[in-house]
């Protein structure tokens, strides 16, 4: 009886330490990464990439909020944070992915050449050049793009997808390709695909200009594939769809 009441407050001390270093992550993260021009509350994606949801592993996080990224406004928080901080922060961000890590478990058996595809869409190997960056297939992935109406039939069509659903915005004196999510009133929210991961922004009307059209094409970002495992790829599509 006193081993099994130890165990129970072990278990508890854990949890309330768990609890806590997220909880201090997540204000942490309010404080330096969650603004509207940087990751946006609760990782959403604002002027940077969105963190929630995307499938991101422990360690890449780890790496990119100790390292930085460079060439981008991600500075490095190993000179700024002290170690439990980071950690926090660390379990905050990788905490908005447990969804997608549940989630990516199949919901079908696959075999064969579907089973290689099934592992290719999500490679983590690939970064955001991934396809389940941008598409979610037999629950795996992050539905930027629409769901799949119909698997193309061969390589050459993959490649060729139109995407007439792509247009072109101008904000801040730049020129995007985008996948408009809503036209409201008093917002404009759309998915900026100059980059990957696709940045989600939210601008008022009168901050955006939208062009019919985009010289955006889907083969642009099939570039980290080898045409042999893209073939593998479309195999895991039609036998999940």
């Amino acid at each position: 009886m006193k081993n099994f009441t130890q165990t129970l407050l072990l278990l508890a001390l854990f949890a309330s330490f768990s609890y806590g270093q997220t909880s201090n992550g997540e204000a942490l993260f309010a404080s330096t990464c969650g603004t509207g021009y940087c990751h946006a509350t609760k990782g959403v994606g604002g002027g940077a990439p969105r963190l929630a949801a995307r499938g991101l592993t422990t360690d890449f996080i780890r790496d990119k909020v100790t390292n930085g990224v460079a060439g981008t406004g991600m500075v490095a928080y190993k000179n700024s944070m002290n170690e439990r901080d980071l950690a926090a922060v660390v379990a905050y961000v990788a905490s908005l992915n447990e969804a997608v890590s549940d989630g990516a478990r199949a919901r079908r058996t696959f075999t064969g050449t579907a089973e290689e595809g099934r592992n290719l869409f999500s490679q983590a190997t690939l970064g955001f050049g991934r396809c389940s960056t941008c598409h979610q297939a037999n629950g795996i992935g992050i539905p930027v793009a629409p769901p799949f109406a119909s698997i193309p039939e061969t390589l050459e069509a993959m490649k060729s997808l139109a995407t007439p659903r792509v247009v072109t915005a101008r904000a801040a004196g730049e020129s995007m390709p985008a996948l408009i999510m809503a036209r409201r009133a008093q917002e404009v929210v759309f998915y900026d695909l100059a980059s990957a991961p696709p940045v989600l922004r939210t601008l008022a009307p009168d901050a955006v200009q939208i062009t019919e059209g985009s010289s955006w094409r889907h083969a642009s970002a099939l570039g980290p594939y080898t045409d042999t495992e893209l073939a593998a790829v479309l195999a895991f599509l039609r036998a999940g769809l």
